[in-house]
Order: C-alpha cells, then structure tokens, then sequence
C-alpha cells in the first residue's frame, strides 16, 4: 500500500537522512520525506501499514524533533 501524508521537517538534508533510516524499517517497500513539497510517501506491506506509519514517524522524530506527520 502507498499513501501520501502532509509533514513538518526543518531542512532537506534531515528530510534525507529521516528517508534513509525510514527505508530500513521491516517492511518498507519503498519511502520519500520530501522537504520543498512537505510531502510524505510511504510504501509499506499492506497487512502492517499502520504499524510501520507508526515506527516511520518514531524513528523520523529520533533523527529531526520537528518531524511531523498529518494522518
């Protein structure tokens, strides 16, 4: 499943590095925290979709305090 969400991030270079720690999560397909549009895709295993929002938007936070997601 593929959903896009409206977020909150400081600066292209965290929207980077909070994409690449997204990426490694269990389950993942694929991610894009996307600094110029506030834009948020993730594309993860259907069955734990909402599980995995939910483990992206943690490690998101550990790396940018600011990082925010609209569900």
């Amino acid at each position: 499943m593929k959903k896009k969400f409206k977020c909150e991030i400081d600066c292209a270079n965290c929207a980077a590095k909070v994409t690449e720690a997204i990426k490694k999560i269990d389950g993942v397909n694929d991610a894009n925290v996307n600094f110029m549009t506030s834009k948020f895709t993730l594309d993860a295993d259907d069955a734990k979709f909402d599980a995995i929002l939910q483990e992206a938007i943690k490690v998101g936070k550990k790396i940018e305090p600011d990082f925010e997601v609209e569900i």
